[in-house]
């Protein structure tokens, strides 16, 4: 399939020291063919590393060059940064000055097959798993015998890892494009052209995989930061069964409530500070479940966390004030999100105002919209990063915070639970923010509450599509490319497959309006 497998085996064993995985302990290595590399079991941390990078930079070298897909711009192509143009820019979140080709169509809610950002992360997605695949092809216990290698533990536990991985890739496939080819390490490469699944078959095995690994993934927090654990997986499975309404037309608001729960009681603990989680030393941050990890000298990547500060530091802002010395003028927030915050002592209210008007008239104005402060390259001690120019910053996929709305949510949706817990957890983030509590919880609190906690953090869309409230219902700035917003048609609620990967594989069916 066309900008998928840009040669699965090199991308599978060209590895590289990146603190994407800064606990990996992994240092460079290039490799011609798989028998060579595998080999040596020494070299399989170094590929488990290569699948965790391919979610933070977009290929082996520094600057997002030689990248993983051919035919798509280097810096904005990275696994994370491609979800989180698709989360965020379709939002209330998050208006873009730039006039990059598919930005604005991202905007105005008006994008078709050919967009360039929607066809990247549906490339990326199955490049991941494609990775994947490959390790668990070259590491059964068949092959490993054949070798002389002994099925250690920590092999077990990469094979685990990898399995994850391309669960967690699913997942998003789910949410994002419904329905797509599932291919796994059963099918042999290039034999024939992968067939595609629907979102139901898709959604029974992403669940089986997330089962499965309860038995074999690491307890929660026994493995190294920024690796999958049980918590992990956990998380995962929550959030699938949380749209489990949306993606197959069941509720599974028991099932969500229940795993949110074995994660709020796995040992994790609130920041003290909202801050913590989103400074260039997150990673001391005992809130944070899952992290996307970045270093600004060894991660040089144009990624989500490096995009999200630079792009949003513009107009009168000083950007030593964030830990950096890139002004890149671009990110601004809708007068809506803004508005989320009722309560004036909120201090998750990270927006800069000085210069900024409230309103956005036109979207090539930097000054048009406040500006986000949320993200940060200074340290919760206020010192600068390694790097003036890429980002230290780790984006937090997963934290606990998400776990307490999680099971709040399914419990208000009315799944089995303690609904008096579900407002005690809601409230322990508004205390921690320092806004007053709420006496109950209905829906619209519980969406509201997800924007002021959770804004930037790649969640809105779907969220907004889990209230019924993405395509119709609520409107915000420039929604469907009007000033004041409007409705747009339903089957936006998903993205386009790559138009070049139905027109190289004719069994795909493309979903309905594009």
């Amino acid at each position: 399939m066309k900008h998928i497998f840009k040669n699965v085996l090199t991308a599978a064993i060209l590895c590289f020291s990146l603190n994407s995985c800064k606990d990996l302990d992994t240092v460079p290595y290039v490799g011609e063919v798989s028998e060579l590399v595998y080999k040596d079991p020494a070299n399989y941390k170094l590929i488990l590393a290569k699948m965790y990078a391919g979610l933070a930079a977009s290929g082996l070298k520094n600057g997002d060059n030689d990248v993983d897909l051919k035919g798509y711009d280097g810096g904005s192509q990275s696994y994370m940064r491609a979800y989180w143009y698709l989360q965020e820019f379709t939002t209330d979140e998050l208006v873009c000055r730039w006039n990059d080709p598919g930005v604005p169509d991202l905007h105005a809610m008006n994008w078709t097959a050919s967009n360039s950002f929607t066809a990247a992360f549906y490339s990326r997605i199955l490049f991941q798993v494609a990775v994947s695949n490959e390790f668990l092809r070259e590491t059964t216990d068949a092959k490993l015998s054949s070798r002389g290698v002994t099925n250690s533990q920590d092999i077990k536990n990469y094979r685990a890892e990898a399995r994850f991985l391309r669960a967690l890739a699913y997942a998003h496939a789910i949410d994002l494009y419904g329905n797509v080819p599932l291919i796994t390490e059963n099918e042999q490469v290039g034999a024939t052209l992968p067939k595609q699944a629907t979102r139901a078959e898709l959604f029974a095995y992403v669940e089986s995989e997330l089962l499965a690994l309860d038995s074999e993934l690491p307890a929660p927090k026994t493995n190294e930061y920024g690796r999958a654990d049980k918590a992990v997986a956990w998380m995962t499975l929550a959030k699938l069964y949380l749209n489990a309404e949306v993606y197959i037309g069941q509720k599974k608001y028991t099932e969500a409530a229940a795993v949110a729960k074995k994660v709020i009681d796995a040992g994790y603990t609130l920041a003290s500070n909202y801050k913590t989680n989103f400074l260039a030393d997150n990673n001391t941050s005992k809130e944070i479940i899952f992290s996307i990890n970045f270093d600004g000298n060894e991660t040089q990547t144009y990624g989500v966390t490096t995009l999200a500060i630079n792009g949003s530091i513009g107009g009168a802002m000083n950007p030593a004030d964030y830990g950096t010395e890139q002004k890149w003028a671009g990110f601004r927030t809708t007068k809506q999100l803004v508005n989320l915050f009722d309560d004036k002592a909120d201090k998750r209210a990270l927006f800069y105002t000085n210069g900024q008007q409230l309103e956005i008239d036109e979207f090539s104005t930097f000054e048009n919209g406040y500006a986000v402060t949320k993200f940060s390259n200074l340290t919760s001690a206020g010192v600068k990063g390694k790097n003036a120019q890429f980002a230290d910053t780790d984006f937090p996929l997963y934290r606990l915070a998400d776990a307490y709305l999680t099971y709040a949510e399914a419990v208000t949706r009315g799944g089995s639970g303690d609904n008096t817990l579900a407002l005690n957890l809601v409230n322990q983030l508004r205390a921690r923010a320092g806004a007053g509590n709420l006496s109950n919880l209905t829906l619209n609190d519980l969406l509201n509450e997800r924007g002021r906690e959770l804004f930037w953090e790649g969640h809105r869309r779907t969220d907004l599509i889990r209230f019924g409230k993405f395509t119709s219902g609520y409107n915000w700035a420039w929604k469907g490319g009007v000033k004041e917003g409007k409705d747009v048609e339903a089957f936006r609620t998903l993205f386009p497959l790559a138009s070049g990967d139905i027109i190289a594989n004719p069994t795909l069916k493309q979903n309905t309006g594009y």
